[in-house]
């Protein structure tokens, strides 16, 4: 495998004579960047260490605790292939177990020891002199290292909308991404902002304990449902003690998922197909007087916006408390919510279903690379970076999970797994040749970016609908629009002529093969 390959081929250049073991910083301990750790570990590479802001790992999978919080890719595709969970309890698992196989991966390698949490990176300048990144902590704290891998994924920074009022409302009102537990809904007036994959997943659990519950949404979605269901005793044992058997099946849900690539051509006779057949099915099992066409039937083609899949969230729109608002939102004031159409809710309390900054990667983070050249300024039409890892101007700074390498159709851990494959022998080039970077050549990225954006024209995200896959210019920053396996051909390996390696000076060529000590006063990546 390729993945191997890479980690055999860093794993000789370290031991190598005259091998240099550069010191790396990898932002975020969500699922992106603990891959990253632990084929580190498995390189047998030590001298990292993770930055992250909160105070436990798990990214995504510790920030989203709501009620009903569950992954919507099979179980047995949602685990590193290096370290796949055969034990699932679930089809599609839950947010606990996913953030417990998190937990898991971390103490297997001992990845905890070199976590740094409540330590959030504010900036990261190049130094053009000595080839290595300064970082600054929130708190002032100083580190520097080699490397940058910048794991902070597309969905962490939750986004609240921009409406007249949102302040002075003075019930209780949070993001799902932060649920407050300690609040009690039973009896409730509640508004729901938002009507995504969030929101699917904890309408049903809100509509069976408050009083009255209103979803403000801004467009329908496409629903389908969720095959969903515990694993029998006897299945989970075959799964776990015939790996064979494990195996195959992840396969299986790999390319069924992969098939559904054709849903995502523009205007494709499937799509069309599909997305009458939606319609038709809806229009006959869930409208009704009391619920309109307009909240359920959406109007765009399907693919347009990310695919829902649940099983009780359109029959949760027609209990006789649920009301789905159509009517945008004009104001909130201290106990209600006013809507275009004159309508007055008064509400106990607004949870916000409003998804997240997507397409400010690495915000609010203060990147500066070569010559002081900030990354918000290169990426002030939107972000880009060739294969979403490697940024011109920036050497030695990785992005996992960065611009258009999201997914509609797959598991987004198959793109990471790649991702890290390619850092790696990324990270070969400098353990073995004398050179202090490696940076991506402009000409390569402008490449990618012509290639990448015609492909994304030719997809159904292009079309009429509002989604947090483009920047409000209409410009798609999110999404990988191939297959995943053109993805798998594209990062094979990385082409020398995409890149240019920036020679070390006759004075550094003796480097330390030790892993860095830390210091004890501000615990760094390398003194």
């Amino acid at each position: 495998m390729p993945l191997q390959a890479a980690r055999r081929r860093l794993r000789g250049a370290l031991v190598a004579p005259g091998g240099r073991v550069p010191s790396i910083a990898i932002i975020g301990a969500g699922l992106s960047g603990l891959c990253m750790a632990m084929q580190l570990e498995r390189a047998g590479h030590r001298d990292y260490v993770i930055y992250e802001k909160a105070e436990g790992l798990g990214g995504t999978w510790r920030d989203n605790t709501y009620p009903g919080a569950a992954c919507d890719v099979p179980s047995h595709l949602y685990s590193f292939s290096f370290a796949r969970k055969r034990d699932w309890t679930r089809k599609f698992a839950e947010q606990a177990e996913i953030l417990a196989y998190a937990e898991r991966c971390a103490d297997t390698y001992g990845i905890r020891s070199h976590i740094r949490f409540s330590a959030e990176i504010a900036t990261a300048a190049y130094d053009d002199d000595s080839g290595r990144w300064a970082l600054t902590t929130t708190g002032g704290e100083a580190v520097q290292a080699d490397v940058v891998v910048a794991g902070c994924g597309q969905l962490n920074r939750p986004h609240l909308p921009s409406i007249d009022g949102i302040d002075a409302f003075e019930g209780t009102a949070f993001h799902s991404a932060r649920w407050d537990h300690s609040y009690r809904f039973d009896g409730k007036a509640v508004a729901v902002v938002g009507n995504g994959a969030s929101a699917i997943q904890f309408v049903p659990w809100l509509a069976e304990r408050a009083r009255s519950l209103t979803v403000y949404q801004r467009s329908a979605n496409y629903i389908i449902p969720k095959p969903d269901r515990p694993f029998r005793p006897f299945e989970r044992a075959l799964f776990t003690y015939a790996p064979a058997i494990e195996r195959l099946y992840r396969w299986c849900i790999y390319w069924r998922l992969e098939s559904r690539w054709v849903l995502f051509k523009r205007d494709g006779a499937i799509a069309r197909w599909a997305s009458r057949r939606f319609a038709a099915a809806v229009r006959a099992d869930v409208v009704s007087e009391e619920l309109a066409e307009s909240a359920v039937v959406p109007d765009y083609q399907i693919g347009c916006k990310r695919i829902l899949i649940s099983n009780d969230y359109l029959a949760c729109l027609r209990r006789p408390n649920v009301r789905a608002e159509t009517s945008p939102i004009v104001g909130i004031t201290g106990d209600a919510v006013v809507t275009a159409d004159g309508r007055v809710d008064k509400v106990d309390a607004i949870v916000f279903a409003t998804g997240f900054e997507s397409t400010r990667f690495l915000a609010p983070i203060e990147v500066t690379g070569t010559g002081g050249r900030l990354l918000a300024d290169a990426w002030a039409q939107g972000a880009e970076a060739h294969l979403g890892v490697a940024v011109p101007g920036f050497p030695n700074l990785f992005l996992l999970y960065g611009p258009n390498t999201n997914l509609g159709h797959n598991s987004i851990l198959f793109m990471v797994e790649r991702q890290v494959d390619y850092v790696l022998q990324c990270l070969t080039t400098l353990a073995r040749r004398r050179v202090t970077a490696v940076e991506v050549r402009p000409e390569a990225l402008a490449a990618f970016r012509r290639a990448t954006d015609r492909s994304a024209q030719a997809t159904a995200w292009a079309g009429t609908c509002t989604s947090w896959y483009k920047t409000a210019s209409g410009r798609i920053t999110n999404n990988w629009p191939r297959p995943t396996f053109a993805y798998w051909a594209a990062t094979l390996r990385p082409r020398p002529s995409d890149f240019v390696e920036h020679r070390r000076r006759p004075a550094d060529r003796q480097q330390s093969t030790e892993p860095a000590k830390t210091k004890v006063a501000v615990p760094a990546v390398s003194d």
